[in-house]
């Protein structure tokens, strides 16, 4: 389930889920505690080398929050790697910015739920 993470990467997401952004806040508030369908969503989940927002095992399915550093050109290249990589453990990874969760949170709730279904 975690593809080998060390564990300084354990520590390290225990950090990240006691110091999550308002959008990752806003969002967990809904995956929380199996409440979004019968899918039960993991925060801060270690996978290799990397530690993914949101984890829904039983679907493999990923789900990161992107804020303003993410608009980089440096880390657009970094995430698609990161992606790439995910992919390569068969695990799919939706990604939505800071404002879709703030401005639209029923769609983004629907795209995940969509996604859910089909995989």
């Amino acid at each position: 389930m975690n593809f080998g993470a060390s564990p300084e990467i354990f520590i390290r997401a225990k950090e990240l889920r006691k110091n999550m952004t308002k959008a990752e806040k806003l969002l967990w508030q809904e995956l929380n505690g199996k409440k979004f369908g019968s899918y039960k969503f993991r925060n801060q989940h270690p996978i290799s080398k990397f530690i993914i927002d949101f984890y829904c095992h039983k679907k493999r399915l990923g789900i990161e929050i992107d804020g303003a550093i993410q608009n980089t050109k440096g880390h657009k290249f970094n995430d698609n790697d990161r992606t790439g990589i995910l992919n390569d453990f068969g695990i799919t990874i939706l990604r939505f910015k800071n404002e879709e969760v703030f401005n639209d949170l029923e769609k983004v709730k629907s795209e995940i739920l969509k996604i859910c279904k089909e995989i």
